[in-house]
């Protein structure tokens, strides 16, 4: 899936000529935490978040630091936290550098900016103009969307079987030649040799994630590699 997919259309903006107070307040009402800002052709030219207005002077919130460390920082970061903390305009406390994407942006790229940059919402460019937005929000709605749903038909206890070693192959962490899996009546039992406790856990996800897969039963021995000690599922403790 792209960008384009999954991207809402209708953006909530604010031009550099917003006073702060407008865009708490267009925040609120739309619920969303920013918004970007756009000129008077429709490009963007920055973003205000919750973050920006986080220390503002009317709330008493604005740094306050000793005046040695003040000295250290020098007149031209202090002057820039001023502009930030007392601007009644969007221009000028909002951030400039505003990473972008375009329609075409697949979606594990668009994940890994995220990431990144660690933010959470990612403006939508074509031909320099602001066509749309993509947020977190919009990513779990893709995913409750695409969730997988219960299957019409029971697939047989041979053919799930068939699928859980096929996903087992298709992962390096999956050692296929110490694991088996079988299944009676859509109930798997997960048998064999495990390396780290970590791979427990992915089998199972592994296996539950497959259609007609109504419950897994877990017979998946650790062996710790330094002593060699074997420890089943019944040695462990309780979670």
């Amino acid at each position: 899936m792209r960008a384009a997919d999954v991207m809402r259309h209708r953006v909530i903006t604010a031009t550099p000529e917003t006073t702060v107070a407008e865009a708490a307040r267009i925040m609120l009402e739309h619920r969303v935490s920013g918004l970007p800002v756009v000129d008077a052709k429709g490009t963007i030219i920055g973003m205000v978040t919750e973050g920006d207005l986080l220390r503002r002077s009317e709330t008493g919130t604005e740094r306050h630091r000793p005046h040695w460390l003040e000295f250290l920082l020098g007149p031209g970061r202090l002057a820039g936290e001023y502009v930030h903390t007392h601007g009644r305009k969007v221009g000028e406390v909002m951030t400039e550098k505003v990473v972008t994407i375009d329609p075409s942006t697949r979606l594990e790229a668009l994940v890994g900016l995220m990431e990144k940059h660690r933010i959470k919402r990612l403006p939508v460019v074509q031909d320099r103009t602001l066509v749309g937005i993509v947020s977190r929000a919009d990513l779990l709605g893709a995913l409750a969307h695409l969730a997988p749903q219960a299957p019409k038909t029971t697939p047989r206890d041979a053919e799930i079987r068939r699928h859980i070693l096929a996903e087992f192959d298709k992962n390096p962490w999956a050692l296929r030649g110490c694991l088996d899996a079988f299944v009676d009546n859509g109930t798997v039992e997960l048998r064999g040799v495990i390396g780290d406790e970590r791979q427990r856990q992915a089998l199972k996800v592994a296996a539950e994630n497959v259609d007609g897969v109504k419950k897994v039963v877990d017979h998946l021995v650790w062996v710790e590699p330094v002593s060699g000690m074997a420890i089943s599922p019944e040695d462990l403790p309780a979670a």
